[in-house]
């Protein structure tokens, strides 16, 4: 199956194990009283959406781009989509840590135990499950979608488990000295979860912005410099510039090639044939990478 086509599919079956967390989630989350279950729930809703978001641009990435308007494609779309979903996410944590330390200055709330617990093993388990499933089919992939979303699987079974774990460690106080913190066991769950979640989206964001203002990727850079210094060394041009980025999937390189006024020419088809040895050492080659090699006598052209 194509990448393309097996990315789109996964993310498809993710949309549809959110969805139905996410009902899950705010159903027990009102049965139990917890606020900690509803931000899972809400968290999982927030998940759904970015993931259709995000089935979206896959689909809109592989097509052709349009005569006019989008010569060059949609690649630049896939970092937009990258640094809203994971902005979405950071915000969705800090507002979750304001209601958490709201609700712990007022006093903390009670909840119904049972309910809370069945909840976090059953999604906790679901979880994990789309974590690992996911993670192993995109080794094959590569996409950067599917790993945020996996990303998000993880931080979802990261809550539910750790949920799991106060809940029985606050249904363990009742009945004891302890009991009359038992109310104070959700709030501050929320509180620790968000906290730590928050920076689990930055990586993406920075990466995202990363190729939003075209910073030059320093691997690619590296790759298209050594290639080209070989070349030169081979085939005695003068000098040459290179300018390379990287936006989602796409690959941008230029390089212009300086050689001497009386370079010896046999034909276009030799130019043509010290391109292709070029292309094919970068590396890479296919749909998502734009690559220009010209030739000039003339340093003003580089």
């Amino acid at each position: 199956m194509p990448a393309a086509s097996a990315e789109q599919r996964l993310l498809r079956q993710s949309i549809a194990v959110t969805v139905l967390v996410s009902l899950f989630g705010v159903g027990f989350g009102l049965l139990s009283g917890s606020l900690s279950i509803v931000f899972d729930g809400v968290f999982s809703a927030i998940d759904a959406a970015m993931s259709g978001l995000a089935l979206f641009v896959s689909r809109l990435v592989t097509r052709p781009g349009d005569d006019r308007r989008f010569q060059f494609g949609y690649w630049h779309i896939e970092p937009m989509v990258l640094a809203f979903n994971g902005g979405t996410l950071m915000l969705l944590c800090f507002y979750a840590f304001i209601n958490a330390v709201g609700s712990f200055l007022a006093g903390g709330r009670q909840l119904a135990f049972d309910w809370a617990i069945a909840y976090a093993v059953i999604v906790s388990v679901v979880c994990f499950g789309m974590f690992f499933y996911e993670r192993r089919l995109n080794r094959r992939i590569g996409s950067d979608f599917l790993r945020l979303d996996a990303q998000s699987w993880l931080m979802s079974a990261a809550i539910s488990s750790a949920l799991l774990v106060a809940f029985v460690a606050a249904m363990a106080m009742q009945g004891t000295r302890f009991e009359p913190l038992t109310p104070y066991a959700d709030p501050v769950v929320l509180a620790a979860l968000t906290l730590g979640l928050v920076f689990v989206p930055v990586r993406t964001v920075r990466k995202a912005l990363q190729e939003i203002l075209l910073i030059t990727p320093p691997e690619l850079d590296a790759r298209v410099r050594r290639v080209m210094n070989e070349a030169v060394a081979k085939y005695d041009f003068r000098s040459f510039t290179s300018y390379v980025a990287k936006v989602g999937r796409a690959q941008f390189i230029e390089i212009h090639i300086a050689v001497t006024p009386d370079w010896p020419l046999a034909s276009v088809a030799a130019v043509d044939s010290i391109r292709r040895e070029i292309g094919d050492a970068i590396g890479g080659e296919g749909p998502q990478r734009w690559i220009t090699i010209d030739f000039t006598a003339d340093p003003r052209w580089l």
